[in-house]
């Protein structure tokens, strides 16, 4: 998000002064909304204002952006009055809700929800992976919603288009542990509250995952938790296809819920279609984004002449 960003949008009544952006986000107090606050007060993204908005539930919550304290209002059309962009980071529900009503008063459209990903302008993006495919950003946000890539698929796109400078890849086969903060705050008390009374024998609270959690890690939650995680492992490998691009290696993907309460884990084996050089994929990954990478150096021996087998995890 650059100050050089410019809509297309003109309005009734000026929106800015010189460089500076109005800024809805609507599911402020949800997990989502917080972190975009964060992430454009860390940024020093050129606000002029930042709307906070969100359901009735949360009306009148103080959230700080920035150095100031603001109040959450009420999601209303009139407040994307003169809205440069909005950022939904609500419920899928919500986000189908108001999204017309910021694009028709001429705000861009963000989506963090995945709710407008099959919307016939939506496009999914992922900045860092355009970087990566050495991609211009376009300067102007397309008339469509731009719809945030699921963070792990960006994760996996990083990593296998980065392995592809090592040589070809053969095989991805990758596991992706889920946190408990992708079911948002309730989710998070769930885990932590199955985790106390499983350590004092007591019922497990299941209203979010409708199974145990706490020290388990599955693959499928119970029927009335929302989304399945088959639909979200589907999402990724969608999300993954639409921003690593045609060459890049698909994997076979398993999606586990893990009682983790911030952060996905990945596990991932790579094989190679030639014998692997362990310094040349260890350049290959390192870079901007990727965390540790250790673990490559201490499979050194065990990676050398294994027939182009080359076993990794990350996160």
């Amino acid at each position: 998000m650059s100050s050089t960003v410019k809509t297309g949008v003109s309005h009734a009544e000026p929106a800015r002064t010189g460089n500076l952006y109005r800024v809805a986000i609507v599911g402020a107090s949800t997990l989502r909304g917080k972190d975009v606050a964060e992430v454009l007060s860390d940024r020093n993204f050129p606000s002029l204002d930042v709307k906070l908005l969100d359901d009735d539930e949360s009306l009148g919550q103080l959230e700080s952006v920035g150095d100031e304290i603001s109040f959450i209002q009420s999601v209303r059309a009139e407040q994307f009055d003169n809205v440069d962009f909005t950022f939904f980071a609500s419920d899928q529900e919500c986000t189908r809700k108001n999204w017309k009503a910021a694009q028709k008063a001429g705000s861009a459209i963000v989506d963090l929800s995945f709710a407008l990903e099959d919307e016939p302008d939506a496009v999914v993006r992922s900045p860092w992976v355009e970087r990566q495919l050495g991609k211009g950003l376009t300067p102007e946000l397309q008339p469509g919603p731009s719809v945030i890539a699921h963070p792990a698929a960006v994760v996996l796109a990083l990593l296998l288009l980065r392995a592809q400078k090592a040589g070809a890849v053969r095989q991805v086969v990758a596991s992706v542990f889920e946190p408990a903060s992708e079911h948002g705050q309730k989710g998070m008390d769930e885990l932590h509250e199955q985790t106390v009374n499983l350590l004092s024998f007591q019922q497990l609270p299941k209203k979010v995952f409708d199974t145990q959690v706490a020290f388990n890690m599955v693959n499928r939650l119970g029927d009335q938790s929302a989304p399945p995680l088959a639909s979200v492992e589907q999402r990724m490998l969608k999300h993954y296809r639409l921003i690593a691009g045609k060459d890049a290696p698909v994997p076979s993907l398993l999606l586990v819920q893990a009682p983790i309460f911030h952060g996905h884990a990945f596990a991932i084996h790579l094989e190679m279609a030639g014998a692997a050089d362990v310094d040349a994929m260890s350049q290959a990954l390192a870079g901007e984004h990727v965390n540790d990478m250790g673990l490559l150096h201490n499979h050194r021996k065990q990676c050398k002449g294994i027939n182009g087998r080359f076993p990794t995890q990350g996160r």
